[in-house]
Parts: structure tokens; sequence; C-alpha cells
């Protein structure tokens, strides 16, 4: 008899339970597409969330798929809302790399250009959109670590789905299963801004095209009611037509709108935030914009705590996700390359296989391997291996492999120049590229540079350049060292300077952030002018050249070899605010053709260290020592460190030095210190105060004098702008040693 009431209760249990399930409404989620102005699901969320629903189904499409996805994995919605508030979206969405991603090749090559265009086949082309979206993907693999193993939708925390176009087909593609990563990537590519994501061979971008509120797919899922929460644009009356902008948002707008009349019929709780004022790319509003979904969701407080109780159970508990800082990835698998290979790619991710390493340095290594702009797409799974983690890298080669490059500049020592560049890669070799400049204007120059990338093993490179300039100099300079005739009636002369210099070397990275090199260098150096063609000279060599119309100082050609270590983690080549900067050369000089007769092997070394830190907001201090001398006893004078004038582009020994004009201070060694404060008042504007001493003469540290207060000081207060040609400054500086001032002007790149 116990048994068979036992029985009986169990049986009135199960049906009870059964009887009470099936009462309890299944509700879906569907957030629409709509740029920026999706932060107001989040805002929604957070109430729906404190009304106690719980959600059994998610479906989004552009922004509402990013927003639904992490809300999917398991994020509350308070966690989305620290998440995006802290975030900075307009950044990640520009796609800007950090300045230390790059090697010092691509460095110097992304600081010369002010316009860079493909041009295979001799013909233009341009990119498929402003945005690789390769931070923003950086940034989904990191938040959704946690279910980086989960490959169907159905299984995450909430069952999750959404949408993208094929732009082939113009067809919605459903995605509930995959990567979770690229599937909101994908959803979320909205045309001309990112480029297409590829994935199963199809071509997608933003679901938003065909289908940006997927309420019959959740309700397909099994949902009873819907809540939806539209954030997409209504159809703008005429007055607001008022650009070409303005209307293909309308077009585009046709289809959803439409659409829109019957889905909002068939969603039960309809929640549209009054984020007209807002536009889809107003992510420095995000606050703002949380705040209107709030207050959408909040006048329907009462029918959302409606549905809560028809749920009639206990709500489950979202568990809060802490992002993974860490990781161990000890296999690396790479799909794709073909042009690059397994050492190159290695090599720019610098991380050791099997160390546990921060998701900032997995970030790192993918954008040093965005950085070569090798790419149009660098795509990449995390997945469990039991003994760590496996990293897979789909990589799309990037086909073009020539580019036109151009730029332009002005300042007081090269003049005016315009640059024309053009760039090969893979000329020869897979990992290579070669680079010829070809500047026109007051003085000819020329740059070439072949560079084969290795990565971390040995890379192997080839440098040709030439430059020259012409500057007014004091003549007791040139008098004193090239053994030239005094003359009293001669102040100045006009020097024609041009160098002409060819390396081969090979580098390699040391501890991830150093880079090494050592090689060979021929070195064609002429110092010459007119002013001096009819005046008795000293120098035999001179003797020779005083009937012609130049007179030459110098016309030699010297083999040297050398070494050089470099450093540069600074945030920015002219306007750095924080990072640190090493550059260190030896040249040891063992031939020369002689033109002055004084030649014997000789060594030049030369150093320059830096510091840029931020004291306050939009405040920053630049700190740089720099110093050099030589070893030796040839009288060779050509290569001594020649101080003065202001600027970023290094040639032979001549250093920069406010308070000076240029070619004012010579010697064979020389210590320099100075300081720069840079104020930001205004983006991209900004105020320069700066400050240099130095002690220069000849052989300053086997004499001891470089110990000593400084002989030479210099001051200077300047303007600096952001220009779409690059840095424009002008500088007023100024040395108690001289009465006049001397004002500097730049624009452009310097090259």
């Amino acid at each position: 008899m116990k048994k068979h009431i036992v029985i009986l209760i169990v049986f009135c249990s199960l049906f009870l339970t059964h009887a009470q399930d099936k009462k309890r409404p299944k509700v879906g989620l569907v957030l629409s597409g709509g740029g920026a102005k999706g932060m107001a699901h989040i805002g929604a969320l957070k109430v729906i969330e404190d009304a106690g629903i719980e959600i059994d189904y998610i479906g989004g499409t552009s922004m509402g798929a990013i927003i639904g996805g992490l809300y999917a994995a398991g994020y509350t919605a308070y966690e989305l809302d620290s998440i995006f508030k802290s975030t900075n979206l307009s950044l990640l969405i520009q796609d800007k790399l950090p300045r230390n991603a790059k090697t010092f090749y691509e460095k110097d090559d992304a600081e010369r250009y002010t316009l860079t265009l493909p041009f295979d086949n001799f013909k233009v082309s341009f990119p498929e959109g402003i945005s690789g979206g390769q931070n923003i993907y950086n940034e989904f693999v990191k938040l959704l670590y946690h279910v980086k193993d989960v490959d169907n939708f159905n299984e995450l925390p909430t069952p999750f789905l959404c949408i993208a176009t094929n732009i082939e087909t113009g067809k919605a593609v459903l995605m509930d299963r995959g990567y979770l990563p690229e599937a909101m990537m994908a959803s979320g590519t909205l045309p001309s801004l990112f480029e297409p994501s590829e994935i199963d061979n199809q071509i997608l971008i933003d679901g938003g095209v065909v289908n940006n509120y997927p309420i019959d797919e959740i309700r397909a899922k099994g949902a009873d009611i819907i809540i939806g929460i539209d954030v997409q644009d209504d159809l703008a009356v005429r007055e607001s037509l008022s650009s070409a902008t303005d209307i293909l948002m309308q077009i585009n707008n046709y289809r959803t709108a439409n659409d829109m009349i019957k889905k909002k019929e068939k969603t039960d709780i309809y929640l549209k935030p009054n984020i007209k004022e807002f536009s889809v790319i107003d992510f420095e509003k995000t606050g703002k914009i949380i705040e209107r979904g709030e207050v959408a969701a909040k006048a329907q407080l009462n029918q959302l705590k409606a549905i809560a109780e028809q749920q009639n159970t206990a709500t489950k508990t979202k568990v809060s996700k802490s992002v993974k800082d860490s990781l161990t990835i000890n296999r690396l698998i790479i799909k794709g390359n073909e042009a690059y290979t397994r050492g190159y790619i290695k090599g720019k991710l610098r991380f050791t296989l099997g160390n546990q390493i921060t998701f900032d340095k997995l970030q790192q290594g993918i954008g040093n391997l965005a950085a070569t702009n090798n790419f149009k797409a660098i795509r990449y799974k995390l997945t469990s291996n039991g003994l760590g983690t496996d990293l897979t890298l789909f990589l799309k080669e990037d086909p073009t492999r020539m580019y036109i490059k151009m730029g332009a500049h002005y300042d007081d020592l090269f003049k005016s120049a315009a640059l024309i560049n053009l760039t090969r890669k893979k000329l020869f070799l897979k990992d290579d590229v070669a680079s010829f400049d070809l500047i026109v204007g007051d003085h000819i120059r020329y740059n070439f540079q072949y560079y084969l990338d290795k990565g971390f093993y040995w890379s192997f490179g080839i440098n040709s350049n030439f430059a020259s300039f012409d500057e007014e100099v004091n003549y007791d300079i040139i008098r004193r060292n090239f053994d030239f005739g005094a003359n009293q009636n001669l102040s100045e002369i006009r020097l024609d300077f041009s160098d002409l210099t060819n390396q081969v070397y090979v580098q390699t990275v040391i501890r991830e952030e150093f880079a090494f090199r050592m090689g060979l260098e021929h070195k064609h150096l002429k110092f010459s002018t007119t002013t001096l063609n009819n005046l008795p000279p000293t120098n035999n060599q001179v003797e020779e050249n005083a009937m012609q119309d130049r007179v030459f100082f110098e016309k030699s050609d010297y083999i040297s070899t050398y070494g050089r270590l470099r450093f540069d983690t600074y945030d920015d080549k002219y306007f750095p605010t924080r990072g640190l900067f090493l550059d260190g050369d030896f040249h040891y000089y063992i031939y020369s053709s002689d033109f002055n007769n004084n030649f014997k092997d000789f060594s030049v070394t030369k150093g320059k260290l830096g510091m840029a830190l931020p004291l306050f907001p939009k405040l920053s201090l630049t700190l740089e020592s720099e110093a050099g001398f030589k070893l030796g006893t040839a009288g060779v004078s050509s290569f001594d460190f020649i101080l003065g004038g202001y600027g970023n582009q290094p040639i032979n020994n001549i250093i920069p030095f406010v308070g000076y004009d240029y070619v004012s201070l010579i010697g064979n060694s020389f210590i320099k210190a100075g300081a720069r404060l840079d104020y930001e008042f205004s983006p991209k504007n900004h105020l320069l105060f700066m400050t240099n001493f130095a002690n220069v003469a000849d052989d300053l540290y086997r004499t001891g004098d470089w110990f000593t207060a400084p002989d030479y000081s210099g001051f200077g207060i300047g303007y600096g702008l952001e220009s779409f040609l690059g840095p424009a400054q002008i500088l007023y500086s100024w040395t108690p040693q001289q009465n006049d001032g001397t004002l500097f002007f730049s624009i452009g790149y310097w090259f």
C-alpha cells in the first residue's frame, strides 16, 4: 500500500511540474541594428533584468548582434554598461594600431607618406572599407574567451542567433553556429565603414541590409512572448534630406521601415528609445544613449514585471563574467599564408609558444601582423586542446603587390619638396618589399630600400639614398676644419652639401623590442662652394680646383662597417606623450679615396636616449640626451658632428639644436641634453616649449670638458598642428650666446 502511495505522489509531482512548465512562457529578445544607437539596448536590458525577466532566446542584427551575443554569452546588462562606457569605440573602429606594433621599417614607411593607393597593373584602386575591423574583432575574442569552445549558439548560456547578408546573392544568412566573435563581426560589418567578412566561402556584410529585426527567426525558436528593442531610423521627412548621405540612408531604410510595420505588430513588448538626435557613429555619446534605453524600458516597467510574474519561476541568476587576463597558447595553426612564411608570421606575433601570456600580449602580436598591411583580414580562433589553447590563424593575404604613395614637405633646410613613391611587395622572394622614393623640389633626392623580413630570424636589407642641401655657414668653420686660408672680408659662404649612402645589412630582433643591425656602408661625400673660387687655398687638393667655378672641400668615397641598436616605443614620432627611445650607432671607417690626403682608419660612435611621459591630461614632457665622439688620429673632419637647426630628418652627423641655425656648431665630439613640454590645448593642436644644452669641441671626452658646464644653450617656443599633410610646426628659438633669434618652419612628414 505504501508503495502505491509513493508512486502516486511522484506521478502527481511530475504532472504538476509539467503543468507549471507548460504555463511558463518562453521569452525571446529581438535587438535591431543601428550603429551607435544600439547602445540603447544596454539601458533597456538593465531594466528588463531588474524586472526579473529570464530571456530564453536572443536574436540580433548588426549592433543588436554585438550586444545580444555578449548578453547571450553570460554578461549582465550592468557589466555591458561598464564595458562599453570604458571602451573608446571610435578609436577601435578606426583600426589605429599603436606605433610600437610596427617594425622600424614599417614605422619609417608609415610616417613619410600622406596618401597611399593600391597600384597593381598600373591601375589605381581604393580600399573596400575605411576599417578592417581588426581591433573590434580582437576585443570580441577577449570578451568571449569563456565560450570559445561553443560552436552551437543554442548551447550558450542563452540561445542566440544573428543575421548577416551575403553580398553576392543579397540574401539573409542566419548564423546560429560557428565561432561567436566571427559571427558577431560579420553581422555588424557596416558597408563602406568595414571591409566585408568571409565565412564558409561567403562574403558577408551587415545583416541590417536585408533583415534588421529578426523577430520571425526568434519566434521559430519557440518564443511565446517577444520583447523587441528597435533603434532603427524611421524614414526622414524632406526637410531632413539635406545631403547625399541623408538620401543614401533614406534609400537604405526603405525596406527596413516597411518591414517594421508588420514586425512591430508581431512584437508583444515594443521598445522604441527616443534617440533621433543621435547618429549611427555617435559612439562618444554612449552614456547618454544608454540612458535613453533605460527611459524607454521604464515606461513599460509594469508590462515587463507582468511577464516576469507569468514566468512564475525563480529567475536564473546571471553569473558575472570577469574578462580573462591571460592564457597559454601551446600550438599555432596558420591557414591561408601563401606569400608569407610561417617564420615571418611567427616573428610578428612576438610571443613564445607554451608560455603564459596576457591577452594584451596576444592582441599586440595580432596588431604587429596587421601593421604590415600584408593581409586584408586576420581572423583567429582560440580553442582548448586539453593542455592549453590552440591559436588558429585564418589569413586572407592582400593580393595587392604594388602601391603608389605621395607626400609633400617644406622646411628651412631642404626647402620645398614633393615625393612620389613606388612600393613593390614580394619582388623576388616571399616576405620581401622594395621601395623607391623620388623627391623633387629645391633639391633632388632619392631613397631606395629593399628589406627581406624574417621576424625573429636574421632579416636582410639594402638601402641607397641621396640627399643634398645648401646653407649659409660661417667661413671660420670651413677655414678651421678644412685648412683654408683666412679672409678678413668674408664672414659667410654658401656651402653645398651632398651625401650618397649605400648600405647592405642584416638585422634581428632582440627581446622582442630591440632591433640590432650590422652591415657594410659606402658613402660618397661632397662639400663645395662657388663663393671661394677666386681665393687662395692652402690645401693642395683644394688648390687643384681653385681655378674652377666650384671649390671642393671634400670629395671622397668611404667604406665602413657598422652596427646599430634601436628601441622605440614612442606613441608618436612628432608629438610623443609616452614611451622610451634608444638609438646607438657605431661606424668603423676602413677605407677612403682620400681626397684631402689625411685618411687613417677611425671610428665614430653616437647615441641618443629619450623618454616621454604624461604629466597631466594634455600635458606631456619629453626628455632626451645625445652624445657622440670620434676615435682615431685621422684628420678627416667630414664626419664631425654639426649642431644647429630644428627637424626630424637625420642625415649624416647633423644634429638638431634649438637656438642656433643649421651648421653652426662643429666638433668631433659632443654631448647634448634637452627637454620639451607639449600642451595639446585642443585636439591635434600643440603648444611647444623646449630647451637644450650642449658642449661641442674636438676631443671633448679625452680632455674631460664634456663634464663641465655647457657652453651652448638654446630655448624655443612654438606651435604644432597634426594636419592631413603631416605635422606642421613653427618655432621661434633664441640663445643667450647670440643676440638674434631664429624662426623655423616646416609642414608635412619629414623625408
